[in-house]
């Protein structure tokens, strides 16, 4: 069945780390790209981040950039984001997803995602 499953969100404060999870189902990641996005409260859902391991394209964000890594296990079939020096702007609902096209990149916009987490709440705060 495909399905990708966040994990990994919480509360922390401002300048601290985090890293989320993205656990991928009936599908490999050698072919279908990740992508990372988040959803503030009255916000429209952006793009963090994407992987397209295959290629080894790697897309971040500008607000993010420098601050967010994204990674793959392939043994878990889990990809990765890592975030550092967080700041309130970064809190929101982080929402993982596949990119079903075969294309040789991957991008922060959302309709190009057919299947999607749940989302994992990351709450930045002191």
């Amino acid at each position: 069945q495909l399905q990708v499953v966040e994990s990994g969100g919480g509360l922390v404060q401002p300048g601290g780390s985090l890293t989320l999870s993205c656990a991928a189902s009936g599908f490999t990641l050698d072919v279908h790209a990740i992508g990372w996005f988040r959803q503030a409260p009255g916000k429209g859902r952006e793009g963090v981040s994407c992987r397209r391991s295959g290629v080894g394209y790697i897309w971040y964000a500008d607000s993010v950039k420098g601050r967010v890594t994204i990674s793959r296990d392939n043994v878990k079939n889990t990809v990765y984001l890592q975030m550092n020096r967080l700041t309130p702007d970064d809190t929101g609902v982080y929402y993982c997803a596949r990119d079903p096209r075969p294309v040789y990149y991957c991008s922060g916009f959302p309709n190009e995602y057919d299947v999607w987490g749940q989302g994992t709440q990351v709450t930045v705060s002191s």
